[in-house]
């Protein structure tokens, strides 16, 4: 079985694994979602980590009582938060030496649909990104590299954070329970990535009209 077969079954039956994680790693689950979460935010070069699937599906496990659903929240707020700001440390440090020389984890596309996404909602972007896969590991280091001043990318980081992780998570916790969604798990997954990742779509087909 290769590599992307195996990430993609995890990311599609997101809900069998976590159950099993909490039941072989208990307490240790709310560590190793800690860092997923903070790596799919904080490093530019892990974009494809699961996000939004992610917080749904650890919101619908702590429904069962297998974790507790406001300390999971508080902890991947933190998560969140934290990522985007080691995100824009980098962006603002390293961030131009890096697109000089060129890497294939950060890919030149994705920081112009990032930077245009930024173009025309300013520091509001940080908030709205926080909702578009790709677009939300990209957004801090654009900010970071675009010399955003830190106390607006704060603000908007903080609420962009709890906005973010709070709405995935309930969702999950309050309709991950209902047996159309467990029967349908793969496809309400799949669903949620798909919506998540349309504003991208339309805004970079917007993109590609107007310079035509």
């Amino acid at each position: 079985m290769s590599i992307l077969s195996v990430f993609l079954d995890y990311v599609l039956h997101l809900d069998k694994h976590l159950t099993l994680l909490t039941a072989e790693y208990g307490v240790w689950t709310y560590v190793i979602l800690f860092l997923v979460v903070f790596a799919e935010t904080g490093l530019v070069v892990t974009p494809f980590l699961p996000g939004d699937s992610l917080l749904f599906a650890a919101g619908a496990v702590c429904a069962l009582g297998s974790m507790d659903v406001g300390l999971m929240m508080a902890l991947l707020a933190v998560a969140a938060i934290a990522g985007d700001s080691v995100n824009y440390a980098i962006g603002s440090t390293l961030g131009h030496r890096i697109l000089s020389k060129g890497s294939r984890f950060v890919k030149q596309e994705h920081i112009d649909r990032t930077h245009a996404f930024y173009e025309k909602h300013g520091g509001k972007m940080i908030v709205f990104a926080r909702f578009i896969p790709i677009v939300r590991t990209f957004a801090p280091f654009v900010a970071g590299i675009g010399s955003m001043q830190y106390r607006s990318f704060a603000l908007y980081n903080v609420l962009g954070g709890i906005a973010w992780v709070v709405s995935f998570s309930l969702l999950g916790y309050f309709f991950g329970g209902l047996p159309f969604v467990k029967q349908n798990f793969t496809f309400v997954v799949v669903a949620i990535v798909v919506i998540s990742i349309l504003p991208a779509v339309f805004e970079a087909i917007k993109a590609r009209r107007a310079t035509a």
